[in-house]
């Protein structure tokens, strides 16, 4: 039976020679997730506080919808993930779905910040309709162009490249929403004309930026089996269990992650009565994003992305243990600060470690399939945001919240710190702590991807006239 240990101690040629990608590759992946990212910022960071302060659903309810819908919305990634692994078109497997895709996500999305009055039932009824919809949609879109990534490249210091990229794209589409439509959200101010309008500007910038991903990417990895079978997908996702663990790790690291984004706000705005600084904090990610990203393939080289994900994982957790007992705004703000490294240099690598589970997962079987793997990495992800929003929002609730126009009890401002600061540093800590049983360093990667290119080889020699005899589809002679 072959191992990792097995793949490490043999001396395997070097992997097959790409192009590199060239800088305008990588632009126009990190635009797709800019594109992406002003449906999903939007809704994460700041739907619950339009139910809760427009709408004016209950904090509770508020926190169910979320767990609902997001739990629903994480089981389409693994049905979209294998739909995406059966396309077969002119365009590719993946590029297609980003030029269908695009209208109608964020069509859906100016429809989820357009709550009509429809009554107590009828408002809460379609707040559920158009926020699954708006998942399904954005599933249809973001499985695709998450799993572009891997084929696009093997080489680990291109990889980290357009993870660095992808995680730029989002981080100033994050920053700039906080940055804008965070001073807006005041009772003197009309926020439903401010989701609105922002919805709206949405539909052109995002259209645009979703083009010119579909224009400036191509997949080029080489595949021994085009149209997945159904027997193939589940070899190879029970097979891979470099996926298993940093799917467990994405979970606990996003769940403490968006009951942090989603209880921010709270947090500065009614335990410090400081809503202006959420709009620095936003610019400073964006200053750490343009800081660190230049280094992510020099750090990938001289650590490897596990090691560097665990110590970040430390230095986040840290941070916001500090920031969860801060006794004024100040400390917290600074604690906010030492975190934000950690978290947005994980954010980085973790999509370049997903993508090396791809290239596992083919070993072990002889099939690739970067669209389940990706759908299964997604759907723990959707996992962690579903249980981490629910969790602000019940910490909310448990400490009797009762919205931005009242003064809030202690017991509320413990429950606003808590999901703000505590969830996020225990579940960044034991994110880091699951990652030191990942098996998958980049020394290894190097050896399977090489390993595959042999094997891909020889059975391209195998099948030639005078070579003895053809290899059934996909039929590599890897255990399992």
């Amino acid at each position: 039976m072959t191992t990792v240990d097995d793949a490490t101690s043999r001396t395997a040629g070097t992997s097959p020679a790409l192009p590199r990608l060239t800088a305008v590759n990588i632009l126009g992946y990190g635009a797709g997730d800019a594109a992406n990212n002003l449906a999903f910022m939007l809704a994460t960071s700041f739907l619950l506080v339009y139910y809760t302060d427009v709408v004016g659903i209950g904090a509770a309810a508020a926190g169910t919808l979320f767990l609902v819908v997001r739990i629903f919305d994480a089981f389409t990634d693994v049905v979209a993930g294998r739909i995406v692994d059966r396309t077969n078109t002119r365009f590719g497997k993946f590029r297609p779905y980003l030029l269908f895709g695009a209208l109608p996500l964020l069509l859906l999305s100016v429809a989820t910040f357009n709550v009509p009055e429809l009554g107590e039932t009828g408002t809460l009824l379609y707040a559920y309709l158009t926020y699954t919809l708006l998942g399904i949609a954005y599933t249809i879109v973001n499985i695709p162009y998450g799993s572009l990534a891997s084929a696009m490249t093997q080489d680990a210091s291109d990889r980290a490249k357009l993870a660095s990229a992808r995680t730029l794209g989002a981080a100033i589409v994050g920053s700039l929403l906080a940055a804008v439509l965070t001073p807006m959200l005041s009772k003197d101010n009309d926020m439903q004309a401010v989701f609105t309008n922002a919805t709206l500007a949405f539909v052109v910038v995002g259209g645009a930026l979703y083009m010119f991903t579909f224009l400036t990417t191509k997949e080029r990895v080489a595949r021994d089996v085009t149209v997945v079978t159904m027997r193939q997908t589940v070899e190879t996702l029970r097979g891979n269990r470099a996926l298993a663990l940093l799917c467990l790790s994405s979970f606990l690291l996003l769940t403490g992650m968006f009951a942090k984004s989603t209880a921010q706000i709270y947090l500065m705005r009614d335990v410090f009565d400081a809503l202006e600084l959420v709009a620095p904090l936003s610019i400073a990610q964006l200053f750490g994003i343009f800081a660190i990203a230049p280094f992510v393939p020099k750090i990938v080289r001289r650590w490897g992305k596990r090691n560097a994900y665990i110590g970040a994982g430390f230095v986040a957790a840290g941070g916001s243990f500090v920031a969860f007992v801060a006794p004024n705004v100040w400390v917290a703000f600074a604690a906010l600060l030492v975190s934000m490294p950690g978290l947005l240099l994980i954010n980085m690598l973790i999509w370049a470690l997903e993508a090396d589970t791809v290239e596992y997962g083919e070993w072990k079987t002889g099939v690739r399939t970067e669209g389940v793997t990706y759908g299964a990495f997604s759907f723990t992800r959707k996992a962690g945001q579903a249980v981490g929003g629910a969790m602000a929002a019940y910490a909310l609730a448990i400490g009797g919240y009762v919205g931005s126009e009242q003064v809030q009890t202690a017991a509320a401002e413990w429950g606003i710190r808590a999901a703000a600061a505590l969830v996020p540093g225990i579940f960044a800590l034991a994110a880091a702590l699951i990652m030191m049983a990942y098996p998958l360093t980049d020394a290894v990667h190097a050896r399977i991807v090489a390993e595959i290119a042999e094997r891909r080889a020889a059975r391209t020699d195998a099948a030639q006239p005078d070579g003895g005899g053809d290899v059934a589809e996909g039929g590599a002679t890897t255990p399992a």
